[in-house]
């Protein structure tokens, strides 16, 4: 029956007061801050006085929470909280399903408080303490199947079981189902949350491990993304001679960095780093099985605050590259997933893959680029010769420059540098088919001109699509001095710095080799003195642009007045020169320097 001064609500109200409580449900960011609704929904049922919810993990009690008529707000009590602290006893079990009660679903069960503690704590000395004489309670999962991870207990004291209103169990139950859905529909709202932290997160590591194709950089940006935001020490481990080799390591504090590095090589740790190259995804071990290892509440300076170690395989392209380890000091629930670690590994695999290749790219076009050019320059009375070759295209193909010196048979010093048009393979097939010809030919004898005519029908037979431009050179003894005899294929003129400074330049020209067959060259001759210096250079030298659109060369003759001197370096000052005028454009740059020795 209702009451005519607002007491009690009447039985009949219970359904729209349920309704009101499933509403609340939705708004909540916590199932605990259901407690307050909750507890005084049932502290207005008849005959109760006390209302008593605990929160377990397994056997563990995590909190405790009651209320009285006259408490005010619910009060929350932990196993850890110091003096009068509430204390589970034991036998306390996780609920079954259909326990207590028919059907699936919490389990109600009953409790005769006028005697010993029945393994009811510490809900009994709570309620004893309020008077209570009888309890209901309903035991109810967090989790899925039979519960024993996450559960809870929300109990209502009573002075007499009779006192009871009909229904109360029921009502009981109700409660229980309001607050796991609500407990549901929070981690679910929570796992969507960290699912979408995560993807962001793997987003960006993404983002900074393709940001560099160094492959040590790369393995400090791995370690250096995860810390600390997924644990607090991070190492990582590679195949190196078919062993696992610490690459890279990072922990949050400095002090601990040197203590990481030699903890990688324990023992117990190696074990759980070899297994895990055999696994296809990741484990984490943690709590008792820590025994043995540097790490755990027994373990001594930085590995005691460790409380799990994750281990996951680091898998690209089929192939086992080694393993991504974290050490975590942070509480299990706080503990990145499985779903995480594991991405952030196949991710951080395929990036190592990456770099690794492009170092073997680059290290394999570095070699094939040094074949291509001469090893050492030849030593020639008279004469000092520089040579210097700038990549300035970093996308692992090789060039299409070369440069050469020879002493000829008869006793003259050959000088040859060309330009394959493109980058790659083919172009450095044709590159090496040039070089070599323009080589033997000229070593042999042959004139500048007829050695470029007859490399012209050598590449007309090959019907290449690429063109190559060539300047040939020979220089001989005079009597008065030195000539020079050059011919030229397409390629850029040579300067020559005489002695007093003056830089001119020897008016070669010729149509590019092979285009037309049976091409013929015009020779120059000019004589050279002691003091003059030769420069023969290709187009990445001229064409290098400044940012307003400059041209080198423009700047050219001063740069040779300036760096041709006959110093050692000549041909490398030169290029440094270019290289720090540019600002645009990416040619090779190949410079060959022969300097008549005598006063400058």
């Amino acid at each position: 029956m209702a009451r005519s001064d607002g007491g009690r609500t009447p039985a009949d109200d219970w359904s729209a007061r349920l309704h009101g409580l499933w509403r609340a449900a939705l708004d909540v960011e916590a199932v605990e801050k259901m407690s307050r609704h909750i507890y005084a929904l049932m502290l207005d049922e008849p005959g109760v006085v006390a209302v008593v919810g605990s929160r377990w993990d397994g056997g563990e009690l995590r909190y405790v929470r009651h209320m009285t008529p006259d408490g005010g707000r619910p009060v929350l009590r932990t196993r850890r909280a110091g003096p009068g602290a509430v204390v589970a006893g034991p036998g306390r079990t996780a609920p079954k399903p259909g326990a207590g009660h028919e059907g699936d679903g919490p389990a109600v069960l009953h409790h005769d408080l006028t005697g010993p503690d029945d393994g009811f704590a510490p809900e009994h000395a709570l309620f004893v303490e309020a008077g209570a004489r009888h309890a209901l309670e309903v035991r109810f999962s967090f989790g899925e199947g039979d519960g024993d991870g996450d559960w809870a207990a929300f109990s209502v004291g009573l002075e007499r079981p009779q006192d009871a209103a009909p229904g109360l169990a029921t009502r009981l139950t109700q409660l229980a189902e309001v607050l796991v859905a609500s407990n549901r529909r929070v981690l679910d709202h929570r796992a969507h949350e960290r699912q979408q932290i995560e993807d962001a997160f793997l987003a960006e590591a993404s983002l900074q491990m393709d940001a560099s194709l160094d492959v040590q950089e790369t393995l400090g940006r791995i370690a250096r993304l995860a810390v600390p935001a997924l644990a607090e020490g991070c190492v990582v481990h590679l195949f190196q001679e078919g062993r696992l080799s610490l690459v890279a390591s990072a922990h949050v504090a400095a002090a601990a960095q040197p203590w990481l590095v030699g903890v990688a090589h324990d023992a117990w740790l190696e074990d759980r780093i070899r297994a895990a190259a055999d696994r296809r995804l990741g484990s984490v071990v943690s709590g008792g099985d820590l025994a043995g290892s540097p790490f755990g509440p027994r373990a001594g300076g930085p590995g005691r605050a460790v409380r799990a170690v994750s281990v996951t395989p680091l898998r690209a392209r089929g192939k086992v590259l080694g393993t991504l380890a974290f050490v975590h000091h942070r509480d299990a629930r706080d503990l990145p997933s499985r779903r995480l670690l594991d991405d952030l590994a196949q991710r951080a695999a395929l990036a190592i893959d990456t770099t690794a290749a492009y170092e073997q790219r680059r290290r394999n076009a570095e070699q094939l680029q040094r074949h291509l050019l001469p090893g050492t320059l030849p030593e020639w009375p008279g004469v000092s010769l520089s040579a210097a070759y700038e990549v300035a295209d970093d996308s692992l193909e090789v060039g299409g420059d070369f440069y050469d010196a020879v002493v000829r048979r008869d006793g003259g010093l050959a000088l040859f540098i060309g330009d394959v048009c493109g980058r790659g393979a083919e172009a450095a097939a044709l590159t090496g088919l040039a070089r070599h010809t323009l080589r033997v030919l000229l070593e042999d004898g042959a004139s500048p001109a007829d050695a470029l005519s007859r490399l012209n029908a050598v590449l007309v037979a090959q019907s290449t699509p690429r063109f190559v431009t060539a300047l040939a050179a020979v220089i001989t003894p005079e009597s008065a001095g030195r000539t020079l005899e050059a011919a030229s294929a397409g390629h850029p003129r040579p300067l020559v710095r005489r002695a007093d400074g003056r830089v001119t330049e020897v008016g070669v020209s010729g149509l590019l080799l092979g285009v037309l067959g049976e091409t013929r060259y015009e020779p120059v001759t000019v004589p050279l003195a002691a003091g003059d210096s030769l420069a023969l250079f290709t187009d990445g030298l001229t064409e290098a642009r400044s940012a307003d659109g400059t041209m080198f060369e423009e700047l050219l003759p001063q740069a040779v007045r300036d760096c041709c001197r006959g110093d050692d370096d000549a041909a490398a000052a030169l290029i440094a020169r270019a290289s720090r005028f540019r600002a645009l454009g990416d040619d090779d740059t190949a410079v060959l320097v022969a300097h008549v020795k005598g006063d400058r």
